[in-house]
């Protein structure tokens, strides 16, 4: 159905965690990775994979570090410019 409403993605929790925190008073940030692939019917002879997601985890572990790395520096400075 998401498909066909023209979806490329689907997050598990991010909007429930975020509705949460913002009801806190916290600001929010959402990042999500992309993991697997989705399984697209019943009849398939593929099925979910937990360990796929598991290791895309491992892949792009470095990668999503640098980039939140980078990102907590430059709000951390734009936080001390604003003062």
């Amino acid at each position: 159905m998401l498909h066909k409403l023209g979806a490329d993605a689907v997050g598990m929790s991010t909007v429930h965690e975020v509705i949460v925190a913002r009801h806190a008073g916290m600001r929010c940030f959402a990042l999500s990775l992309i993991s697997n692939q989705a399984v697209m019917d019943y009849d398939s002879q593929k099925k979910a994979n937990h360990e796929e997601v598991l290791e895309t985890g491992r892949q792009r572990a470095g990668q999503l570090e640098k980039l939140v790395t980078i990102m907590v520096e430059r709000l951390e400075h734009n936080n001390n410019d604003s003062s």
